[in-house]
């Protein structure tokens, strides 16, 4: 799979022109495409091949290596397609196959504008190998950045940040947050399709090599400051609902009741002396799915429940309006006597476009009915940050945990305790193993304890190097009491927010227009290469 090297200097006076080193062969390069989309997704949960990431990177930037722009971006595609299409299948099971089709062709059309990038920047690795590990960090930091926002607000699933949970590499998360892990992985990957591609000049080689093991396993070397000072108890309660699928909301008082009781249990736990009282419980979303505002029923079983636990419960409920069709999805605390305190609540500021609300309705209604199936739901105002009195929490519900400012906003407002709460009752346990993944990432991001609870599982902690403890099973109701150190540190991350994905997506600006002139070069050279004047 060795390329010619490039002959790209001047000729001669009456030299021919010189030959353009050529792409590999079409077939091979789909092979690869196809190969990079199945290592990135064996890479993430819940696979858990963390070292897959960057060879899928290294597999790609080979397969568009001097490629004509619409072959990039046709390969790009196809590794997206390979990618996506199950990682994101558990989106299919509530909203059916066209939304996940959807979807997966969304995000896949990205990776095939990174396609498109890595045969651009072509001329550029062949005059200078030892940028081809900068510009695959650039290339993949720079799409992510692009699919963290768009469409409609964007879906940032599938990011390579989120496949380094056990990887030397999370560590960077304290340093510049996701997009510095991702561009470090990506580089990595890029000095390894350049150390391929250097077999035949041992120093060369040697060079990448050492590149290599530098990017993935020298962050272990990296210090963290875990979260210390007092200790909080918490706990979560992972209630259960009566059948996995899509009709679980029309079960919604048996699921209050599954949390309820079960937090009934742990009080008796705690009062034979068996558990530690804890300072706060922790619901999942939707815990409440009948808004206990509104319902005396709903109200009167949740001030029970605290009564007898002694302690403050967040509760994931739906809110309604005095529009039927407008909701908003929300935390509230809900103290032991005194019942719910409005003013510590969070409604979630993200919602999911096409599953919580419906973009473009009128155009959707066109291709089906079911998009009235989809309510309105309205976003929140404010980050997730709310005092529970032994605690602060910084509150983001669902998928909301993958995007970085939503997070990053409830910890420079003071959090101490990331809380993520989800249902994962429509998906399935791939699901739920991706956003405990993610977790752990804004664990070690932001140097605090965190905390994902889910209806159905996966619910667990995670401390502030990454490290999962009490993780429930899927499927099954289950109570997990830990202690929580509250008084962390403000990392880099923290405070750079989103700088080092700006400095990036710059950078990678200003590489794909300093590509130009090498590439009118390669086009005047006008000899029968993949690279010709139709591109420039």
């Amino acid at each position: 799979m060795t390329m010619p090297p490039p002959a790209l200097a001047s000729p001669g006076p009456g030299d021919p022109p010189p030959a353009l080193p050529r792409p590999l062969r079409l077939p091979v390069a789909a092979a690869l495409a196809v190969a990079a989309g199945a290592a990135l997704l064996f890479a993430l949960p819940p696979y858990d091949l963390w070292w897959l990431s960057p060879v899928g990177v290294a597999l790609l930037a080979a397969a568009v290596h001097r490629r004509r722009l619409r072959a990039g971006f046709g390969l790009g595609f196809v590794a997206g397609a390979v990618l996506f299409f199950p990682l994101l299948w558990w989106t299919s099971f509530s909203a059916g196959w066209l939304p996940w089709a959807l979807l997966s062709v969304a995000q896949a059309v990205i990776i095939g504008f990174a396609g498109m990038a890595g045969a651009w920047v072509s001329p550029l690795v062949d005059r200078w190998r030892w940028t081809w590990p900068l510009l695959a960090g650039l290339i993949w930091t720079a799409q992510e950045a692009l699919r963290d926002r768009a469409p409609f607000g964007g879906f940032p699933w599938g990011r390579l940040a989120f496949s380094q949970g056990d990887a030397p590499t999370l560590r960077l998360a304290a340093y510049g947050g996701a997009p510095l892990v991702t561009f470090v992985v990506a580089a990595a990957g890029g000095a390894l399709v350049a150390l391929v591609l250097s077999v035949h000049r041992p120093r060369v080689l040697a060079g990448f090599a050492l590149a290599v093991a530098a990017l993935l396993f020298g962050p272990a070397a990296l210090p963290l400051t875990p979260p210390s000072g007092p200790a909080t108890t918490v706990a979560i309660v992972q209630g259960n609902v009566p059948r996995l699928g899509l009709d679980f909301n029309a079960q919604r008082r048996a699921v209050l009741d599954n949390h309820v009781n079960a937090t009934r249990r742990l009080a008796g736990e705690v009062a034979a002396g068996r558990q530690k009282q804890p300072a706060l419980v922790v619901w999942p979303e939707n815990s409440s799915d009948i808004d206990p505002l509104r319902n005396s029923d709903a109200a009167d079983a949740i001030s029970a429940a605290a009564d007898l636990i002694k302690a403050p419960i967040l509760v994931g409920t739906l809110q309604r309006t005095d529009d039927p069709e407008d909701i908003y999805n929300v935390g509230i605390l809900w103290n032991p006597g005194t019942g719910p305190d409005l003013a510590q609540q969070y409604a979630k500021r993200h919602p999911v476009p096409f599953a919580e609300y419906m973009p473009l309705r009128p155009i959707a209604r066109m291709v089906t009915d079911k998009v009235d199936l989809v309510r309105n739901m309205l976003p929140g105002d404010h980050p997730g940050v709310i005092d529970a009195g032994a605690v602060t929490l910084g509150d983001v519900i669902c998928f909301e945990v993958a995007y970085d400012g939503i997070v990053r906003d409830t910890v420079t407002g003071g959090a101490q305790l990331l809380a993520v709460q989800t249902n994962n009752a429509t998906f399935n346990e791939a699901e739920a193993l991706q956003q405990l993944a993610m977790v752990r990432l804004r664990a070690v991001e932001h140097g605090r304890e965190a905390l994902m609870v889910s209806t159905v599982g996966v619910s667990g902690f995670v401390d502030g190097e990454g490290g999962v403890h009490g993780a429930t099973g899927f499927n099954t109701a289950a109570v997990v009491v830990r202690d929580i150190a509250t008084e962390g540190p403000r990392t880099l991350a923290t405070r750079s927010g989103n700088w080092p994905e700006v400095v990036a997506v710059a950078l990678m600006v200003a590489a794909l227009a300093g590509v130009l002139p090498l590439r009118r070069r390669r086009a005047n050279i006008g000899n029968d290469g993949e690279i010709d004047s139709e591109e420039r």
